[in-house]
């Protein structure tokens, strides 16, 4: 493959410049400048944010309306049901919009669909289950932007819907009371690249401030939050940044009692991105991928140390057995296409046995070390099974 290299010109005198003065290496300080970051405000924003860098959260499309009906919901004592999505970023959504509201005196559970059973994303059988349970409000976290059909569906059977995701929405926008999304083409939030957890701060924000509420009642939960981001592998830059910097301080000294639990059981004695993104991260999407997302989310709700010890335990175990699998899928896919299709431009994979919540990770490998796009299928019940990599329709994974 025949690459291009560009090399900047940089200002040598400014790069010694900054380099003295906020104490980095030069080859950092322009590599810095070289990312526009040659502005000393900007500058001292990347390398030293504090909780007065985030944005208004107003600014958010139909955030005003978002607020407007939790609070209505709160103080009329109806029931309100959090919808969320099975991995790292979906569970410490639905963990912190849980957690702040019941501080709030809000009647609040939550609906994590299972991944093995029912796919990413609202359902209609979910949505009549929870209409049966009389809820009153739906709130989407990292989905909904793409649930037409379901919202309407919520509306015919009574209930109102506030969705807030991070995903791309379609031409057509659900027609829910509020839709929250940074990346809707009417955006004019400064920053369209937060993660589902990060939209749910951004709410948290909100309702605080239009409460009057202390800044502690929101900022409190950045530990939960920067886990949730790290791991969803959103650029670490802007209110990114400013969430992962803090977050990172809150989960040293966190008062999760779980996620305490979790980090000593990992292994890893240093707090940082590697911690989440290799210790924490894997062992809470096991729980989504191996079908027990209801353990996570325990684990996030203890108030026992004996129970958090005996959840991390068994997240390990689901850890483990998602790592035998991957690695017996793998062996199995490598086989066939040393025998098949290794000179095959795209490459079409599928079996029975395979473990529809474990073949997207064996995918990306094989995309990683045959540099071309590659299909994994699970066959189930006579009928082919189809997958998704960021809820498309089947696990393609490309890269140039």
């Amino acid at each position: 493959m025949n690459k291009k290299w560009e090399c900047y010109e940089v200002d040598e005198e400014k790069a010694d410049y900054m380099a003295r003065k906020y104490g980095i290496n030069k080859l950092i300080t322009r590599i810095l400048i070289n990312r526009n970051f040659a502005d000393e405000e900007k500058l001292n924003v990347f390398l030293n944010p504090t909780r007065k860098d985030f944005y208004d959260p107003f600014q958010m499309p139909d955030m005003e309306k978002a607020v407007t009906r939790i609070i209505k919901a709160i103080n009329n004592n109806e029931n309100i049901v959090i919808y969320g999505d099975y991995d790292v970023d979906g569970i410490t959504s639905t963990t912190v919009l849980k957690k702040f509201l019941l501080q709030r005196g809000a009647k609040v559970c939550e609906y994590i669909p299972n991944r093995l059973k029912e796919g990413y994303g609202l359902n209609k059988q979910a949505i009549k289950k929870i209409s049966e349970n009389k809820t009153d409000l739906i709130i989407t976290v990292d989905c909904g932007i793409s649930a037409i059909d379901e919202v309407e569906y919520a509306n015919s059977l009574g209930m109102e819907t506030i969705v807030t995701d991070h995903h791309e929405p379609s031409e057509v926008l659900p027609n829910a009371i509020a839709v929250v999304d940074c990346k809707r083409k009417d955006n004019k939030y400064p920053f369209n690249s937060l993660a589902g957890v990060g939209v749910v701060f951004k709410l948290i924000q909100a309702i605080s401030q239009r409460l009057n509420l202390e800044e502690k009642e929101y900022l409190k939960y950045l530990d939960i939050v920067c886990l949730g981001t790290i791991s969803d592998i959103v650029p670490l830059v802007d209110e990114n940044r400013v969430i992962t910097k803090l977050g990172l301080k809150l989960v040293e000294v966190t008062k999760n009692i779980g996620l305490k639990t979790l980090i000593k059981m990992s292994g890893y004695k240093t707090i940082d991105s590697t911690t989440i993104s290799f210790g924490i991260a894997p062992r809470i999407n096991a729980c989504g991928r191996m079908g027990h997302v209801e353990e996570a989310l325990k684990l996030f709700f203890t108030e026992n140390e004996a129970e958090a010890k005996a959840i991390a335990k068994k997240l390990n175990e689901y850890n483990k057995e998602r790592q035998e699998i991957e690695q017996k899928i793998f062996k199995e896919a490598l086989e066939e296409i040393e025998k098949n299709d290794k000179e095959k431009e795209v490459i079409v994979l599928g079996k029975e046995d395979w473990h529809h919540g474990v073949i997207g990770i064996v995918c990306s490998k094989i995309t990683e070390l045959y540099f071309k796009p590659s299909i994994l299928i699970c066959f189930e019940e006579e009928m082919r099974k189809r997958f998704r990599k960021e809820h498309t329709t089947v696990l393609i994974y490309m890269k140039h």
